[in-house]
């Protein structure tokens, strides 16, 4: 009998597809073909069937989903920047396959010129199109930027790799108006809605003076709260908040770091993360800089939530940050007929000694230094911790010639005002 053709064989000591709790695979191999995962079945079986064209060995190594940064921001050169610097979106990318991240949600007011650096380097990206009511770089007007999100939303509605979601920036300060005509096109569209709601405490107090409702109530009254939302932070919740959450079927995305460094603590990650509530993790990247460190997140997770258990908290950084954007049929773990997308760890190192349990040891001592390799669509974008496609040293000569010369000091106030 002819053995099948396949584009890549990746065989693994381990293989994690996450599509189960804790599931590992022990001497298996991933067969990628046009893009997508064709199979996954121990090496002597994958030899016998597969004819690869090529066949990569990764003897000390994890083969797992590719990591999902649920939200972040990149392309401003500081937070809150009024232009568009490609070379910062560019090393937000750099940061991301460095770390294993292979599909990213952005929430900034670049969207047009985000989603043409995820394309030209080959990431998988969910646009948020913004909606204010402030000018900005992207639009004046609510009308405007709700006109120029319907443009780019049609322009990527087929793309295989992009897809967008509409993103209430400054949800607090949005009037009813400008919110009932999101959700009306939201639904008419049928398309995804992503709000930072209930951050701090100082966030629900406005709400309920301005409003008289909090805000996870006044998005569900609006329309705007639902199975197609995702809704990030979330500090501040109570017993309410936390049953409307599940009422409404919208996931949570937690982006912990963020909440610590601005002196928000920490949310009660346990409750939020209670079936049927679908939860990701975010580095939301305009406030902890352009590292996009999703290890960070996994570890605080690990850390804050102690009855959970590793597989889950892995999970949310993979097959959770897939669904809450509304891609879990197409990536978020390893199973025949999604994409490739795929990290690959190296846990031959000290960190990971001994690998006995190699999810738990990815949970609290995982980070960039043992990402190997990063697939996405079957395209090798990071081979041996280098980059293929990503041009890193014309970049980083870019960005040492904008940096302050040595012993300049280095004024951060627009980052934190």
């Amino acid at each position: 009998m002819l053995a099948t053709p396949s584009d890549v064989n990746i065989k693994a000591r381990w293989i994690a597809p996450m599509a189960d709790h804790g599931e590992i695979l022990e001497a298996h191999t991933l067969v990628i073909r046009d893009g997508r995962i064709l199979d996954v079945l121990p090496h002597r079986a994958a030899a016998e069937r597969y004819a690869p064209r090529v066949e990569l060995d990764r003897p000390d190594h994890l083969a797992m989903p590719g990591l999902v940064n649920a939200r972040t921001h990149i392309g401003a050169g500081a937070a809150r920047s009024e232009s568009f610097s490609g070379d910062a979106a560019l090393l937000g990318i750099a940061n991301m396959l460095k770390s294993g991240i292979t599909c990213f949600c952005d929430a900034g007011y670049f969207p047009r010129e985000v989603a043409a650096a995820a394309v030209q380097q080959g990431l998988r990206a969910v646009i948020g199109l913004p909606v204010a009511e402030h000018s900005s770089a992207w639009a004046q007007s609510p009308g405007e930027y709700l006109t120029r999100a319907l443009k780019l939303h049609d322009e990527y509605k087929a793309h295989p790799s992009i897809s967008t979601r509409f993103a209430p920036l400054r949800a607090g300060f949005l009037g009813d108006e400008t919110l009932a005509r999101l959700a009306t096109l939201a639904a008419e569209l049928d398309a995804g809605v992503l709000v930072s709601l209930h951050e701090s405490r100082e966030d629900v107090e406005a709400s309920i003076r301005l409003r008289g409702e909090r805000p996870l109530q006044r998005f569900l009254n609006l329309g705007l709260l639902g199975p197609a939302s995702a809704a990030s932070h979330l500090t501040e919740v109570d017993a309410g908040d936390l049953e409307l959450l599940r009422r409404s079927g919208a996931a949570v995305t937690l982006c912990l770091a963020s909440g610590l460094m601005r002196g928000h603590g920490v949310p009660p990650i346990e409750a939020l993360a209670a079936p049927p509530v679908r939860v990701s993790l975010g580095s939301d990247g305009e406030h902890c800089g352009p590292g996009q460190d999703l290890w960070t997140e996994i570890k605080l997770m690990g850390l804050h939530s102690p009855g959970a258990s590793p597989g889950s908290v892995l999970g949310a950084a993979t097959r959770g940050g897939a669904a809450a954007l509304g891609l879990e049929s197409e990536t978020g773990t390893l199973e025949p007929g999604k994409w490739a997308d795929v990290c690959c760890v190296d846990l031959s190192g000290p960190a990971a000694r001994p690998p006995d349990d190699p999810i738990r040891r990815l949970v609290f001592a995982g980070g960039r230094d043992l990402v190997s390799d990063v697939w996405v669509a079957g395209r090798h974008l990071l081979v041996e911790g280098r980059f293929t496609r990503l041009d890193w040293p014309e970049l980083a000569s870019r960005l040492d010639a904008r940096s302050p010369p040595a012993g300049r000091p280095i004024h951060t106030t627009e980052a934190h005002s």
